[in-house]
């Protein structure tokens, strides 16, 4: 069973900013440093540290926008997420196992099973597609269906929206 880690593999969450003060905040792009994926004949079984998400990059207009946060900022917003989202001292891991792979035809696959995140288990089914010998994906995640209250600040005026879209590439 060939198993990838993140020099080979790419997790990528994206978070949407949201609220009254929204214009002073930022949409986020977000990767896993540690990572494994295992892919057998039908099976896949995805485990993520979640200790290891770090900032890339702010985004704006749906694409990156490099050199807009500090590192010091980087930092900041990477600590409200292990500490204050996802509470990654009692939940240190992501994973997701799949039940079935269908195939539709040699470029696209419909992958279902489940994903565990902060302690909670939820069916998740994926779309896949082959683009240049990466298997790609794009799902959105409901924070709030996996006990994650959404960051907030200010009050509430300044917050993340609940959905936030999760990225994953694999080799063929």
């Amino acid at each position: 069973m060939p198993s990838y880690d993140a020099s080979r593999a790419k997790v990528h969450v994206l978070t949407f900013k949201d609220g009254l003060l929204s214009k002073i905040a930022h949409d986020l792009k977000i990767e896993a440093k540690k990572l494994e994926v295992e892919v057998g004949e039908g099976a896949i079984v995805a485990t993520v540290d979640a200790r290891s998400l770090r900032v890339v990059c702010a985004r704006k207009d749906g694409r990156d926008a490099p050199g807009t946060l500090s590192s010091s900022d980087k930092s900041k917003i990477e600590g409200n997420i292990q500490n204050d989202v996802l509470d990654t001292r009692r939940h240190p891991e992501i994973k997701f196992e799949s039940r079935e792979i269908t195939r539709d035809g040699d470029r696209n696959a419909v992958i279902q099973g489940t994903l565990t995140l902060h302690g909670r288990s939820q069916p998740l089914t994926v779309r896949a597609k082959l683009v240049d010998g990466m298997w790609s994906a794009e799902f959105p995640i409901d924070q709030p269906k996996f006990g994650i209250k959404p960051y907030s600040a200010m009050m509430g005026t300044l917050k993340i929206q609940p959905v936030v879209r999760v990225q994953v590439e694999v080799p063929e």
